[in-house]
């Protein structure tokens, strides 16, 4: 394989992990963020989904955000007849958001963003080996 299709594929991966990077960033900010109307609903989780798609320039396929959508898990209810963001049967519900949940898909993140990135390290090696091999 062409070694700058390699660093065009590995930049992709980069590319949409970032972007899981945000949106994982996102989650955790707002883990606790209630709905500022009585009874309403609080902060959603969301969730990224990828798409393998063929690059015709190079001939290859990488992979992009298809999207970002909600998850549509329960919101966690807690009986608080007094605070503010109860509902008419004194339950307050809460961001579906797991913190553990987030911190491990940060970690798979950030491992596919740093695999990508040492291939990157390793053709542009490849790369300057073969030039200098041709002076």
């Amino acid at each position: 394989m062409d070694l700058t299709k390699t660093l065009h594929i590995s930049a992709a991966g980069m590319k949409v992990q970032g972007a899981r990077l945000k949106v994982i960033a996102e989650n955790i900010a707002n883990a606790q963020s209630l709905s500022p109307t009585p009874g309403g609903d609080p902060y959603r989780r969301k969730v990224v989904s990828f798409q393998n798609v063929l690059d015709r320039s190079l001939g290859v396929e990488t992979v992009r955000v298809s999207n970002i959508d909600f998850d549509r898990t329960d919101f966690r209810k807690e009986y608080d007849a007094g605070h503010p963001a109860a509902d008419e049967d004194g339950y307050v519900s809460y961001p579906n958001v797991n913190s553990l949940v987030e911190v491990m898909d940060m970690k798979e993140a950030e491992r596919s963003y740093q695999a990508n990135l040492e291939i990157i390290d390793v053709s542009r090696g490849m790369l300057t080996r073969t030039i200098d091999l041709l002076r």
